[in-house]
């Protein structure tokens, strides 16, 4: 059982990313069935796990004592390298706004978590030349907002990182409303699903799951 934390240290967020690569790779079938947009392709979980898998890859490498900052630096370098389909490059994009968030830091508190993940939703909208509304970009964004007004001082990261996955939940299931394509054919954004299981992932790794 891990005790309830309110910082996340290298040992914590390698265990995390590594758990988000394996949920992700675990359930990839599942979201290739979900893949509708922007084409029917059938290879949206195959993509970001390819992409995920190539950045725990390279955190799985790093001593147990490397900064928070440059853990994060080491997995986005590894998404971008690895970065396979649209929904690929947008999870690599939000990494790398993570990372930048982090930079320099040995370790993160609430509030530090909650602004590299609004920083990570910044730095793939911007990186999307017309950002649609009903997918991972969506699910990121909101879900950032809604945790960053959540964040308290001296907050445990465990009531902070449920509630943002939570809110990641919720945005997923509102996306059929955003994407008429969705609705049509009865089922929620595949990349933003992707998301939702690397966000769980790291979330098991939290709560002492794995």
């Amino acid at each position: 059982l891990i005790v309830a934390t309110n910082t996340i240290d290298a040992v914590l967020l390698q265990k995390m990313f590594i758990a988000g690569a394996k949920n992700l790779e675990s359930k990839k079938e599942w979201i290739n069935d979900l893949n509708v947009f922007p084409v029917p392709d059938g290879d949206t979980g195959t993509n970001m796990s390819l992409t995920f898998n190539s950045g725990a890859e390279q955190v799985e490498k790093l001593a147990d004592d490397t900064p928070i900052g440059d853990i994060a630096k080491t997995l986005s370098k590894g998404l971008l390298m690895g970065a396979r389909g649209n929904s690929g490059v947008i999870l690599s994009q939000i990494f790398r706004g993570v990372a930048k968030s982090l930079k320099g830091k040995e370790t993160a508190n609430v509030a530090e978590l909650s602004d590299a993940f609004s920083s990570g939703a910044k730095v793939a909208y911007k990186a999307v030349m017309r950002p649609v509304e009903g997918t991972i970009l969506t699910v990121i964004r909101e879900s950032a907002d809604a945790a960053a007004k959540y964040v308290q001082p001296d907050m445990e990261i465990e009531d902070w990182f449920s509630y943002f996955v939570k809110s990641a939940e919720k945005s997923l299931d509102n996306t059929p409303e955003l994407l008429p394509v969705l609705k049509e054919v009865g089922v929620v954004d595949s990349g933003g699903a992707g998301l939702l299981l690397v966000l769980t992932g790291f979330m098991a790794a939290l709560a002492g799951e794995v």
